[in-house]
């Protein structure tokens, strides 16, 4: 078997916490004990790799650089991208590896530094397209504030209740391939865990003579992550996040988990709107790209849940017809 997981924000920093060094540390060790798990139950032959969101270490890095800006030159966010996919990587790998190391497994785990492919003509940026969110969560009144502050500022609703259910938002460009594909397939055919992709990868655009070069945006981790399978050729596809199931009609007084879905029903309750574009939505529609490209199945459940949903215990399972 070969496995993509792919790492929701509330692995590295929960939304109540402010998020300083010893709290994503924490985080990061429940994060990887539970991966470890996986990794305990796993034959010679089958591999791992791994993903994660950078949202809130991006938008916090953002909020730095602006209020210091007076003193200190602000990065572009492409740069911001690598600088946090960097920090998390380190912070996965360093506490996976001694978490192996107590389980007596001599599996290496190395985090690379990813560039993902988007295109300069995708709508994201264009007009206010912009759909991914960054950064802290904030109210209403909060949001309007800071749109006072910053006109430039693309701010939305990204969650349907709740007393911050509003972020900003930067473009979020569909990935087209990555950049270190085959440094990475290497790397997973030996054998070594991989953390690549992070934070969807730092965005970049490839001109005429095969040269890159960096852009403004944030490519959604999910998307990105369907992209990362490919590369290892994975056969199940893991994306954890902050609910155990999928629900239909969210946040209504109808709403109801579903845990299993086929691909044609997961394709057609996307076009009906159930799954909003801020948060499940991109999750479902990357599910459905790694089906429609050859993966065999693709869960949807709460980092907690993560060893028994790959057990069929629990989480939205969505395969690609009804008898798998």
């Amino acid at each position: 078997m070969r496995l993509l997981i792919a790492l929701g924000g509330n692995a590295i920093k929960q939304a109540h916490e402010e998020g300083n060094t010893a709290e994503q540390f924490t985080n990061c060790r429940v994060t990887t004990r539970l991966i470890a798990e996986i990794v305990k139950k796993m034959g010679p032959d089958d591999r791992l790799a791994i993903t994660h969101g950078n949202g809130p270490q991006a938008g916090n890095l953002l909020v730095q650089q602006e209020m210091g800006k007076e003193k200190i030159p602000a990065q572009t966010m492409d740069v911001v991208g690598a600088m946090t996919q960097g920090q998390i990587g380190y912070m996965l790998q360093q506490t996976l590896m001694n978490y192996l190391v107590d389980m007596g497994t001599t599996v290496p785990v190395c985090a690379v530094v990813n560039q993902v492919l988007v295109n300069k003509d995708d709508p994201e940026f264009f007009g206010d397209m912009a759909s991914k969110p960054v950064g802290n969560f904030f109210t209403e009144e909060e949001a309007k504030q800071l749109k006072r502050d910053h006109p430039e500022y693309i701010v939305k609703k990204v969650k349907p209740n709740g007393e911050k259910t509003w972020r900003r938002t930067v473009p979020s460009p569909d990935p087209i391939s990555n950049v270190e594909a085959e440094a990475i397939k290497r790397m997973v055919d030996a054998g070594i865990i991989v953390i690549a992709s992070g934070g969807g990868g730092i965005p970049v655009m490839c001109d005429a003579r095969g040269r890159y070069a960096g852009v403004e945006a944030v490519i959604d981790k999910d998307l990105a992550g369907e992209r990362f399978a490919e590369v290892i050729n994975a056969d199940e596809f893991l994306v954890l996040t902050d609910v155990e199931v999928v629900k239909l009609d969210y946040g209504k007084p109808e709403e109801k988990p579903i845990f299993k879905m086929t691909l044609a029903e997961a394709k057609k309750y996307s076009d009906q709107g159930h799954f909003l574009a801020g948060s499940m939505g991109p999750k479902v529609r990357a599910c459905i790209r790694f089906l429609e490209w050859g993966g065999k199945r693709a869960v949807i459940t709460s980092l907690d849940k993560a060893v028994a949903a790959l057990a069929g215990e629990t989480g939205t399972h969505i395969v690609r017809n009804e008898v798998e």
